[in-house]
This record gives C-alpha cells, structure tokens and sequence, in this order.
C-alpha cells in the first residue's frame, strides 16, 4: 500500500528566504532614508543649536543602528513543523461510567419571593 504524504501546516513554515531577504532590505532602507533627512536637516537648520547636534548623532549612529535593526528579526534557526493530522487521530475521550447513586440537586436562589416557590 503507497504511503500517503502529510503536507505540512502552512502556520508553522517559516518565512521564505526571498520575502525575509526582501523584508530586511526594506528596513534598512527605511532606517537610511531617516539618515540621510537627519543629515540634511543638520545641514540646512539655522541658527546652529543643540537640534543640529541631535541630527549629527543621529546621522552618525544609524548606520549602525540599521544594520542592527535589518537582522534582528531573522530567525535563522529552523523550526519544526506541526502536522494537524496528528492532532486529529488522537483517540476520543470515554464517558464516565455512571455511577448508581442519585447525583445532588443544588437549588439557588436569587431573590426572597423565590424561596417559597424553591420550597414547594
């Protein structure tokens, strides 16, 4: 008899390595175009002040900063994949065997005028 193949479960795939690589190029385009209005800012701002430094180290740390942030979010380790076919052959769980003594009856009651009806 062939073996049927389980397709795996599309919650559990990583990332494909195109749409990461395309992801991480976005960031660090994103944090370079920050850098580059940091510096021109810090060029074109008048009087000098403590913003124009502000904008010179801002130009100055992200690069680093990008970079840091472009590769924080790839998870390079592989992870496994989860079959929801497994959880579907789990044996069902049994009824409990009842039992032959009569179960408790619990009355509650929620307002005064229905305890005499709960008494009858």
């Amino acid at each position: 008899m062939k073996e049927k193949r389980r397709a795996p479960a599309v919650t559990s795939l990583p990332q494909s390595p195109q749409a990461e690589a395309d992801h991480r190029v976005r960031r660090y385009a994103l944090t370079m175009i920050i850098r580059t209005v940091c510096f021109l800012l810090m060029m074109l701002v008048q009087p000098l002040g403590w913003w124009t430094w502000a904008f010179a180290v801002a130009a100055i740390f992200l690069p680093y900063i990008a970079v840091v942030y472009a590769n924080a979010g790839s998870d390079s380790t592989s992870s496994t994949v989860e079959s929801p076919v497994t959880q579907l052959e789990a044996p069902r769980a049994s009824a409990p065997a009842p039992t032959g003594a009569d179960p408790d009856v619990i009355t509650i009651i929620e307002r005064p005028g229905d305890r005499e009806a709960g008494e009858r």
